[in-house]
């Protein structure tokens, strides 16, 4: 099987989210145990209110941001038209270190595969904000 390119992909082809619950707008660095993406903090997301977007959506952009390191290990290793089905997770541990994200702000979101085993991944993430570190967790995912 041919290996397909980060640039013969899109977002769609890695994860099962679409608009408006696609919140990864591009993915900067991608492996089958690793990804980095950029989010940005925009009213149509959920949890939004006058003081912008509550931290808890950090635990969804980690989980997107998983999705795409195992969305890319499934392309390159079963083919792009392989099953697309989502990943149940778990959160194992979150610790959040803002009160909001501003409207506009680019967060930097990175997953890491840290225990690998068939459809079982245990996933260290981390979020950044203008290189203040506002989100670290382990989330649990499960693929059925």
């Amino acid at each position: 099987m041919q290996k397909t390119t980060l640039s013969d992909l899109s977002l769609e082809d890695l994860l099962p989210h679409r608009s408006p619950m696609m919140l990864v707008e591009k993915i900067l660095e991608v492996d089958a145990e690793h990804a980095v993406t950029l989010c940005r903090a925009a009213d149509s997301w959920p949890m939004v209110d006058d003081g912008g977007v509550h931290p808890l959506i950090l635990i969804e952009l980690a989980a997107q941001t998983a999705g795409v390191c195992n969305g890319w290990d499934r392309v390159q290793t079963k083919g792009l038209d392989s099953n697309k089905m989502g990943w149940l997770v778990g959160v194992k541990k979150a610790e959040l270190f803002i009160d909001y994200l501003p409207l506009g702000s680019v967060i930097i979101s990175s997953a890491e595969n840290s225990y690998k085993f068939e459809s079982l991944r245990e996933v260290a993430c981390r979020q950044h904000l203008d290189g203040r570190l506002i989100g670290s967790m382990t989330l649990q995912l499960f693929q059925a």
